[in-house]
């Protein structure tokens, strides 16, 4: 915190002066108690919402915009400005708004009041109104670099998006005939409507990505020509490659699957019913994905060998849509090793598969896999596991008749024709820059990674294109931040709002400073150079709940979208989607919830409880977003009332200019 000439040399951290060697008289001591060293610092730290979201979302920041405390830039309005915010990190506010399973809201501080605030629902009216709008992104400057993505899913997609806003040329190679990835081969349309993906993909495509699809590299083209035509390569391509079950005689019967296989051809249309009793092996959200469609197709009477499951799957046929009239309620069990409340898949998409007729057991262990005569399994030998989920129970082993194994557990990549790129898992190594070590030029984000969350896969993206463009632009990266999101930028806003400080200059005659260059150079709180008061700790700190004033937010109850819950009785052909919107009125009431951690809101706790007057509003016209206020340091005796009242933990008493 910068200081007036005149008071800086008096300034000490010394509580004691020489000579203050006794204890003073309790009533003193409680006189003395209401003044300190310090005074107000307005520090900004990194909420939790944020710092739990795996794609680095500023939050707090389009909240805030939404809620209408921190105002659009001119010409826009706060929907815009709500959602050009959004998508610094994440170009698909639709998609994710619907499908991420949010674990921003798990971080949430609000959960220590009540209950957390409902972050996805806002993000889905931002992006189903920016669709309706028709807002469109905007290229940079053309720097003549050109950036080959191979795979157009999630990742491939928020990567070229990031790249022709720095205008870097983005070519996207994708294997399969349409772009979207998980998005559109792995998620039922139920959860990600086609016409959200399909707009929110255009927008991106909008920016000048060149697209190739049914081209797999590797095998229609080689990577030696990829290196000759681009100045920089990303793998984006996903874990398309499902992985069997690891027993006996789960390598050996065609009707046992991978949940991957199973929703890509449900996805394309092939796949519109299943036969017999369906037995999926997992636990996380690909296997509830795969339960629910097989209870929305139903299944039918086998009529002949290739209506099969398995051979849609696998031979890349199509049922007939006839045939597929005649179906009927199917058997499921999704069977995981977990307890049930411990599955990681979402609480919620647990309790509807349930409500729509799935049933689930959990610790169970699939031991073996039961073989006909024809060589199809026709029964999964499974065994309890005790309350761990790991060590079974002796003598519990049982079998489960089944006409269909579907195995989601886990994926890896399909690295034909690039297998030097590649380790032994079948994914590929990243650095924290997110290149491939030891492969300069080269870059990976994605589930060719890690398998993970959409969110994660598009955080990563951002991060690569990071160390893309200093890449081509020959710089150091250095090292990342300690909190690496999207941070909210004060100097940025003020300069949006024409308050930024005025140009630093630097005068000398006869090398002998003039007073007011002088005061100038020590950064006083009288210079218009800098700017003063603040602390911008976002990249190293996030700021828990009890550094916040929690008695300041009074109970309120969330403003809930609307949940189309469907049954055992009508979830058979039922592909309808199950979130309903919130109004603009609600959305904004939700954003209201938010307690904004780490940034001010203008709640004025610090002007009214003030008991010197020494924290006062930022006059109109110099007053933007985390410059509501300012103090008066002639009048601060540092009595830190400001800081306990502050309900954000924006305030921190730091060293200040008061002293005896």
């Amino acid at each position: 915190m910068a200081t007036s000439s005149d008071d800086i040399k008096k300034i000490t951290n010394r509580k004691f002066k020489d000579g203050d060697n006794e204890h003073y008289a309790w009533n003193r001591w409680v006189f003395k108690g209401d003044e300190s060293y310090r005074c107000p610092t307005y520090v900004h730290r990194t909420p939790p919402c944020q710092g739990s979201c795996p794609s680095g979302h500023d939050i707090r920041g389009w909240l805030d915009i939404v809620r209408g405390i921190e105002k659009p830039a001119e010409g826009m309005d706060w929907k815009e400005y709500a959602f050009r915010r959004n998508t610094e990190a994440n170009p698909f506010p639709s998609i994710m708004g619907r499908v991420c399973p949010a674990p921003c809201e798990d971080g949430c501080n609000r959960n220590k009041v009540e209950e957390h605030v409902g972050i996805n629902s806002v993000e889905q009216f931002i992006g189903d109104n920016a669709l309706a709008a028709g807002y469109q992104f905007e290229a940079g400057p053309d720097t003549g670099k050109k950036v080959a993505i191979i795979g157009g899913g999630p990742a491939g997609l928020a990567a070229a998006y990031q790249l022709r806003r720095r205008g870097h040329g983005a070519t996207i190679f994708e294997s399969k005939p349409g772009l979207g990835g998980m998005m559109r081969y792995g998620i039922p349309g139920y959860r990600t409507p086609r016409n959200v993906l399909d707009g929110e993909i255009q927008r991106i495509l909008d920016l000048g990505v060149e697209v190739h699809t049914n081209t797999k590299v590797g095998v229609d083209i080689s990577m030696e020509d990829i290196e000759k035509e681009f100045d920089a390569v990303l793998f984006a391509i996903g874990a398309w490659s499902g992985r069997a079950l690891p027993i006996p005689g789960g390598d050996k019967a065609t009707n046992c699957i991978t949940g991957v296989a199973f929703l890509e051809a449900f996805n394309q249309g092939r796949l519109k019913h299943v036969t017999g009793k369906v037995v999926v092996v997992g636990g996380g959200d690909t296997s509830i994905d795969v339960a629910s469609v097989a209870r929305r197709l139903g299944h039918i009477d086998v009529v002949s060998e290739k209506d099969r499951p398995e051979h849609v799957i696998i031979n890349q046929t199509a049922h007939d849509v006839v045939e597929s009239a005649a179906r009927q309620g199917a058997d499921v069990l999704l069977m995981s090793r977990a307890p049930i409340e411990k599955m990681n898949a979402a609480k919620h998409e647990i309790d509807d598969a349930l409500r729509e007729g799935v049933e689930i057991r959990g610790r169970l262990n699939p031991v073996e896999v039961i073989l006909g005569e024809d060589g199809r399994a026709k029964a999964l030998r499974v065994q309890e596991l005790q309350e761990d989920g790991k060590t079974p129970v002796e003598g519990s082993e049982f079998d489960i008749e089944c006409d269909l194994i579907v195995a989601a557990i886990g994926q890896g990549g399909d690295l034909t024709g690039m297998e030097t790129f590649g380790n032994q898992r079948g994914l590929i190594d990243a650095d924290k820059h997110y290149q491939v070590p030891g492969k300069e030029g080269y870059f990976v984000c994605g589930d060719i990674v890690r398998p993970h969350l959409l969110t994660t896969a598009i955080g990563q993206a951002s991060i690569a294109v990071d160390s893309i463009d200093g890449y081509l632009q020959q710089k150091d990266l250095g090292k990342r931040p300690k909190v690496d999101v999207h941070h909210f930028n004060l100097l940025e806003k003020l300069r949006e709002t024409h308050l930024e400080p005025a140009p630093f200059q630097l005068e000398a005659k006869d090398s002998v400073y003039k007073k007011e260059t002088d005061l100038g150079a020590r950064g006083t709180s009288e210079a218009k150079f800098a700017v003063h008061n603040y602390e911008d700790r976002s990249q190293s700190e996030i700021i828990p709940a009890d550094e916040l004033f929690l008695g300041h937010f009074p109970f309120t109850p969330r403003n809930r979208r609307q949940h189309v819950e469907v049954s055992a009785e009508n979830v058979l052909g039922n592909f309808e989607e199950r979130l309903v919107a919130l109004d603009e009125e609600k959305t904004v009431a939700e954003a209201k919830r938010c307690m904004s951690c780490g940034m001010c809101f203008e709640c004025d706790n610090c002007v009214v409880f003030c008991p010197q007057e020494a924290v006062k509003k930022t006059p109109k016209a110099e007053a933007t977003m985390g410059r509501y206020v300012y103090t008066d340091y002639s009048r601060c005796i540092g009595c830190h009332i400001c800081a306990d009242v502050c309900p954000t933990g924006y305030i921190e008493m730091g060293l200040g200019a008061w002293a005896n």
